[in-house]
């Protein structure tokens, strides 16, 4: 055991330049930092996120109260939206209970920000903007979803139905599970994951826009083509950095997708979540027309720095906190 910290001085150090570095990229677009809980009554649905639970004792709560650490800043954010606060950004602590790796710590740092009248493009250009100043890289390449998989895999994901998915995840040894797996978008995460995540943004980052619309998420379909969502991801040598929406405001819409993610939950055989009421008040009253962004700061920082494990860029990770 040390307790020396597992990342080194001079990367404390070229941490603390890139967050200088965010904050002075935003300050020059005249975006505002905001601060916002890191528990909450309510948490994501999402059946892929696992999250961490703590109980509040306390005036009003004497039995004890469930509070639950966010996964991310978003539900907090958009409630800001909804007030009237205009563009804002984050840069805080977030915390998901899954395995401690390569890339994954289950606390680590995130940069989140919203852009009003932003559609989907304007904010990819956006985080290119900000990659570029990061890491000197190069511009980034856009490509579709649909595009990416049918230049490594051969496969259509907008239209090729399960069970030529399955067999081509079949000829890619992905794993036992695949032969009875029921869920198309679940094998599409997988071939994406380890068929082509490594072979793409090897050079300059890559923006994959317009997910499928049965992995939109909290972002908008895309209303001249019902079957995408308005959704991207960026890669870079092997890590995925950033997903961003341009985000769905009906409320009655986000209800149900919230239920809709419970009732996979149930059907997985993980417990449902409770849904958060007060976003669905906040998009009742009204958020305005917006993109938004989460990029991982670690995942950035390693990149910045050369490092090949997250505990590098952290001061203290899970085995030393």
């Amino acid at each position: 055991m040390s307790w020396q910290p597992s990342a080194s001085i001079d990367n404390i150090k070229r941490r603390a330049m890139l967050l200088k570095t965010i904050r002075q990229f935003f300050d020059a677009k005249d975006v505002m930092e905001v601060d916002t809980p890191a528990m909450s009554q309510a948490t994501v649905t999402d059946v892929h996120l696992h999250t961490f639970a703590t109980t509040f004792v306390g005036p009003g709560s004497a039995h004890g109260q469930k509070l639950y650490l966010q996964t991310s800043p978003e539900f907090h954010m958009k409630r800001l939206l909804c007030a009237g606060s205009g563009a804002i950004y984050q840069i805080c602590k977030s915390f998901r209970n899954e395995e401690s790796g390569r890339f994954h710590n289950p606390e680590f740092t995130m940069l989140e920000w919203y852009q009003p009248d932003y559609k989907q493009l304007d904010l990819v250009k956006e985080v290119d903007e900000l990659l570029q100043l990061a890491l000197n890289t190069l511009p980034s390449e856009i490509m579709t979803y649909q595009e990416v998989f049918i230049s490594h895999t051969g496969l259509d994901p907008l239209v090729d139905q399960l069970d030529v998915i399955r067999q081509y995840a079949l000829t890619k040894n992905l794993g036992d599970f695949v032969a009875t797996e029921q869920c198309k978008d679940t094998l599409l995460q997988l071939i994406f994951c380890f068929i082509i995540e490594p072979l793409i943004g090897l050079d300059r980052p890559v923006a994959i826009i317009n997910f499928p619309a049965s992995q939109a998420a909290l972002a908008r379909i895309d209303e001249n083509d019902p079957r995408i969502a308005s959704r991207f991801e960026f890669y870079y040598k092997g890590v995925e950095l950033a997903n961003g929406f341009h985000e769905l405001s009906d409320a009655k819409e986000q209800l149900l997708r919230f239920e809709r993610d419970n009732q996979q939950r149930i059907e997985a055989g993980l417990a449902q979540q409770p849904i958060d009421r007060y976003l669905i008040d906040a998009l009742e009253a009204g958020l305005p027309n917006c993109s938004g962004v989460a990029l991982g700061v670690d995942r950035l920082l390693m990149l910045a720095t050369g490092s090949s494990h997250i505990s590098e860029v952290v001061s203290f990770d899970i085995s030393r906190c």
